[in-house]
């Protein structure tokens, strides 16, 4: 094979290694957009989920309240419907 046409053959092969390069480095760009897009909505999902993670908090705390409130009332109702069937008796018994 003559000295010219190795050349030609070591410049096409050159000529095909940075075409791939360039395709390759663009498929590169293409993957790190898509990775700083993901890492974007990764980041907004996380902070979603500590949004309502902080809201399912309050609302347990406003329940646990809500409840315990409930309840109190519901005592101080049968304390009073003890307190007024006293005041009942007491009459009867002065009777």
């Amino acid at each position: 094979m003559a000295l010219a046409e190795q050349l030609d053959t070591i410049v096409q092969r050159t000529e095909h290694l940075i075409a791939l390069c360039a395709a390759l480095q663009e498929d590169n760009d293409l993957l790190k957009l898509s990775n700083e897009a993901l890492n974007v909505a990764l980041d907004a999902s996380r902070n979603k989920t500590k949004d309502l993670e902080e809201k399912l908090r309050v609302l347990k705390m406003a329940k646990s309240f809500s409840e315990t409130n409930e309840k109190s009332l519901d005592i101080k109702q049968k304390i009073n419907e003890f307190v007024q069937e006293i005041d009942k008796c007491i009459v009867l018994l002065k009777k």
